[in-house]
């Protein structure tokens, strides 16, 4: 194979980079609107003396150095799966890692929630914060604006949920330009101030932030630290948008334009403060030259969009990795582009995150009470993929030792945990915000995997084995009638309810009876030649699987195309029947669970997208045959 073939050419690459810009660094490159101003001029902040200010900049762009481009870039983004990574990339690794170990597969899940749960907090702030951010650009300008700053940023934030449903296809293709022409501008705005305060570039010596960490006498130190961490936001996108740009675009995009951009302004926002300490009140706008003030707030706003539509249709994705995954019950997925398959639409998640969002802006007001609640959401993402890729994930792929891989973790997890110290400091200002929905979030999901695994357990005593059952039938009487059933089953050894029920009341069926399970891999994706795997039965009867990976959505009747013939013939839907069993579950004398909590799950099963709809059967071949099923016991 020819070298082209493994490695993108110039061109390629080049494009993904600027697609990459748009997309992966837009949270992260809206963060210099406040990172500066909250740790200087926020209410939990250093006082903007020189040494404090060189401090400040050190640190973001120490943190900037070690979180992104060695933590990330160096290590985490090398635990890819398929090109993919995410945080449930990282836990399907982690599980697949650690098969034949259930307790460890436990707590892989419980990390692997925590940390999902807390990206969807990550979700809702992102846009509050940012648009807020840059639309605040216009008090700046004058004061007369401060009455419509809310009004501006609650309508552009509806305007963006509202046109979710129409996809990112079209919009997509300026993100890239838009934020090469934003970094690129923030930068120009950076060399300026640089130009007339150049010693701010001591800045880059580390000694200086370890002064300011270790060396001042300011008591509010430490919490700073949070404010700080505000110029990372957005990092876990670098990981979770692999897939769409890979490694090599998303690495040369950070280290040749992205990173140098960021520093150059962040060391302006510190030049301009060392030269009118009174700055720090909104030091990135005031670096701004007045001529471009307008110009620059609508750059900002345009930035912050994509920022957030970038997190939004994240938040898309992993409802869908939830899915399937068994994390969530099934919710309704539009695919919003035919030819690019990651473009989804989930109208639930969508109008969750607007609710969310519009409560955030109108309960804090400002980005900087904003600021105190987004620190916490975002490190506590980054110490569970701390914990899965450098305890497990890592360690299992490369082979890695106990001697090199726990330095490691103990390394990026002091990193990760003074971070979060420092956020859960501002847990009654703001913080407890994203705990509260994390924790919320957490509860419904493990809700859902609990209600599961008991009606798995519940349908695994109804049920009976196939085979004999099968073997029983041919001794019996049963009218075969032309065409095709198809019997939906979670477990293709057991007789599917379905067929009991049907035979209960009919003792008819077709000639040919293919029972269909549906099986999703620890992958993102599967090979077209690995989709369906066939095995003939006797006497008509045949077993089916469909295997997907845990970021595509199944098609049945799209995939049913390329299942082998059955006795010489294709299947074809307009003689086939889909049987689905309808499972109405009581709670039994001990359920596995509180009933309360039981009641929930019972909710969110009746409200889950069918499986008709989920499947893509068509309705008029769909029959739901209902059976009623105790849930009792443990799972």
């Amino acid at each position: 194979m020819s070298q082209s073939a493994h490695h993108p050419q110039r061109s390629s690459l080049i494009t993904l980079m600027i697609g990459a810009i748009g997309v992966v660094f837009g949270d992260i490159g809206t963060s210099p609107l406040y990172a500066v101003k909250e740790a200087l001029g926020g209410e939990h902040s250093a006082i903007p003396t020189p040494e404090n200010v060189l401090g400040i900049i050190s640190l973001i762009f120490w943190t900037l150095l070690i979180v992104l481009t060695i933590k990330y870039q160096f290590f985490i983004m090398r635990a890819d799966h398929q090109g993919e990574g995410g945080n449930l990339v990282l836990v399907a690794l982690a599980r697949k890692f650690m098969q034949g170990h259930p307790r460890s597969q436990k707590v892989i899940m419980i990390i692997g929630m925590i940390g999902v749960s807390l990206f969807f907090g990550d979700g809702v702030i992102t846009p509050a914060i940012s648009v807020l951010s840059a639309v605040e650009g216009l008090e700046v300008i004058t004061p007369a604006f401060q009455p419509y700053i809310i009004p501006i940023t609650l309508g552009v934030i509806l305007l963006l949920f509202l046109f979710q449903y129409k996809g990112t296809a079209q919009i997509g293709r300026l993100f890239g330009p838009i934020c090469f022409l934003w970094f690129l501008a923030i930068a120009v705005v950076g060399i300026k101030e640089i130009a007339k305060h150049p010693e701010i570039l001591a800045a880059l010596n580390p000694i200086h932030g370890i002064r300011f960490l270790f060396g001042s006498s300011d008591g509010n130190t430490f919490i700073v630290l949070g404010s700080v961490f505000l110029a990372v936001t957005g990092a876990e996108a670098l990981y979770a948008d692999m897939g769409h740009f890979g490694r090599p675009a998303i690495n040369w995009s950070w280290a040749g334009f992205v990173f140098p951009s960021l520093m150059l302004n962040y060391l302006g926002q510190g030049a301009l403060i060392l030269g009118d300490p009174a700055a720090v009140k909104n030091p990135f706008y005031l670096s701004v030259p007045e001529w471009a003030m307008l110009p620059m707030v609508a750059l900002a706003t345009s930035a912050t969009i994509i920022a957030s539509q970038a997190v939004i249709s994240g938040a898309f994705s992993a409802t869908r990795q939830a899915m399937q995954l068994g994390y969530l019950p099934r919710l309704r997925v539009i695919h919003t582009s035919s030819s690019e398959y990651g473009q989804i639409y989930v109208p639930l998640t969508n109008w969750l995150l607007l609710v969310a969002v519009i409560a955030l802006v109108l309960g804090f007001k400002s980005s900087s009470n904003l600021a105190a609640a987004y620190g916490i959401a975002v490190t506590g993402t980054m110490i569970a993929v701390t914990l899965l890729s450098f305890g497990i994930v890592l360690r299992k792929l490369f082979s890695w030792s106990l001697w090199l891989s726990t330095p490691l973790l103990l390394l990026f997890l002091v990193v990760d945990l003074g971070f979060f110290g420092a956020n859960a400091l501002k847990f009654m200002d703001g913080g407890w915000f994203p705990i509260i929905l994390g924790a919320c979030i957490f509860f419904l999901m493990s809700t859902w995997r609990k209600g599961q695994d008991l009606v798995r357990a519940a349908i695994h005593k109804a049920e009976i084995p196939l085979q004999p059952f099968l073997r029983q039938l041919s001794d019996e009487r049963v009218n075969r009638v032309p065409g095709t059933a198809i019997f939906m089953t979670q477990n293709p050894d057991l007789a599917p309810p379905a067929l009991v029920e049907l035979l209960k009341h009919t003792m008819t069926l077709h000639e040919r009876v293919v029972f269909l399970s549906i099986r999703t891999e620890s992958l993102p994706y599967m090979a077209e030649e690995q989709r369906i795997c066939m095995e003939p039965l006797f006497n008509g009867f045949y077993r089916v699987c469909i295997v997907h990976g845990f970021m595509e959505t199944v098609d049945v009747p799209q995939l049913l195309r390329l299942c082998p013939p059955l006795d010489g013939e294709p299947i074809h839907l307009e003689d086939t029947y889909f049987f689905l069993g309808k499972a109405n579950f009581l709670a039994g004398g001990h359920p596995g669970m509180a009933r309360w909590r039981l009641k929930l799950f019972l909710g969110l099963y009746r409200n889950a997208q069918s499986a008709t709809d989920f499947f893509n059967l068509p309705p008029m071949r769909v029959a739901d045959l209902g059976t009623r099923i105790e849930l009792t016991g443990h799972a």
